[in-house]
């Protein structure tokens, strides 16, 4: 009677805990994910940057980040489809936006040369000027909450983007001191994600990053989630 009862109760524990993952899933989704290849790549095959945070919380994460897209984009068409990063933001109740961007702009839009008026433009050295701080601002004004993710390094071995590696530490210095401003602003840096000479986190071209990267960064997202929810 009593292995019986216990069966039982153990039964009834498992299926409530399915109910509430399925519940979770079910919900509209509160998590929207923003940005360029960093957040994008692997979206195809579903296990992206946004998957992974799915997996790690149990709920729906909607992903509108595209591959090449920049915080800097003028082109209107193109641009409305995603390629200019504020024009991802779509409608909804949303309490936490992951997002990330400044890299194409510094990459294509410079060539890792002279960027210093283009890191200008995205972000001014105090943090509350030029294109990031307008678009976190305006995506702070609809009442989420920002994780905003820093770009992977490859220590140890050479990458095509190996000569940007100044400008991008000095981009993501400036973005580490905009969200010290605001304490809804969460800066996810990537800097020591890469152990030395190991390129199991970078995909073949050794820029965007690999599926073991991209589970790794959606984790980091999530705890970051996790730890700062309103209570």
């Amino acid at each position: 009677m009593f292995k019986s009862s216990l069966g039982l109760a153990t039964s009834i524990t498992f299926l409530l805990s399915i109910s509430a993952a399925l519940a979770a899933r079910e919900a509209p989704a509160r998590i929207l994910v923003m940005g360029d290849s960093l957040l994008a790549s692997h979206a195809i095959s579903g296990r992206a940057v946004a998957n992974s945070i799915e997996s790690a919380l149990q709920e729906q994460v909607r992903n509108r980040s595209v591959v090449g897209a920049r915080i800097l984009y003028n082109l209107p068409i193109s641009g409305a489809l995603g390629l200019k990063i504020a024009k991802q933001y779509t409608k909804g109740q949303w309490d936490w936006i992951v997002l990330n961007g400044g890299g194409n702009d510094v990459w294509l839009g410079c060539g890792c040369n002279r960027c210093d008026r283009k890191i200008n433009r995205l972000i001014s050295r105090t943090g509350d000027n030029g294109g990031i701080p307008d678009l976190v601002t305006r995506l702070r004004n609809t009442g989420a909450r920002i994780v905003y993710v820093g770009y992977l390094r490859s220590p140890g071995f050479d990458s095509p983007i190996e000569n940007c590696k100044d400008e991008g530490d000095e981009l993501e210095a400036r973005i580490k001191v905009m969200a010290n401003r605001d304490n809804g602003i969460y800066f996810l840096s990537l800097r020591d994600l890469v152990p030395y000479g190991d390129l199991s986190f970078h995909a073949v071209d050794r820029i965007h990053p690999s599926l073991k990267a991209s589970s790794a960064i959606g984790r980091l997202a999530a705890d970051i989630i996790r730890r700062n929810e309103p209570q």
